[in-house]
């Protein structure tokens, strides 16, 4: 039998334009109430079914914030890349309200591609959607992050906080 490794992508293999599908989870109302009780958001139109029933969607939905959370942990298997760190999210839609039971989903393509610190690492800019099990689009936009680079170019600067310690021989 062989053990394959779950393999990473560095700055180097990423090209501007590829896409990546997630894997998807269904979002439930455990999920909501634990979210309200993390976030200390209670507002009825998430945790009060009766209230909800009566506003603009008819049904309780999750949070914004909770789709958006969710959809960066599915986002970060797709692709698996050696990220440094969250840089920002660039800007960020709501186009659709999450449902208690909907299934997500997140795409990820690579928009640029900024080398960085003497391509040891690179600004990677991300236009991330997430979608629905009707492949509606809920939420999208544009995030940045810093990625580690595969090798070193020759001559470069002393280590900075973000660069791994030396290994020795």
């Amino acid at each position: 039998m062989t053990l394959h490794a779950w393999s990473t992508l560095s700055f180097d293999d990423l090209v501007v334009g590829d896409e990546w599908e997630s894997p998807r989870r269904t979002i439930t109302a455990a999920d909501v109430a634990l979210f309200a009780g993390l976030s200390g958001d209670f507002n009825p139109i998430h945790v009060d079914f009766e209230a909800a029933g009566r506003g603009p969607f008819g049904q309780p939905v999750a949070h914004g914030l909770l789709g958006m959370a969710v959809g960066s942990g599915l986002i970060s298997q797709a692709p698996r890349v050696e990220t440094l760190a969250f840089l920002g999210i660039l800007e960020w839609r709501f186009h659709h309200p999450i449902l208690f039971g909907d299934t997500i989903r997140g795409l990820s393509r690579v928009e640029t591609l900024e080398p960085a610190a003497n391509g040891r690492r690179g600004v990677v800019t991300w236009h991330r959607r997430i979608l629905n099990q009707d492949d509606r689009v809920v939420q999208e936009g544009r995030t940045q992050t810093l990625v580690r680079a595969r090798s070193r170019r020759s001559g470069s600067a002393s280590p900075t906080p973000l660069d791994p310690p030396a290994a020795d021989a």
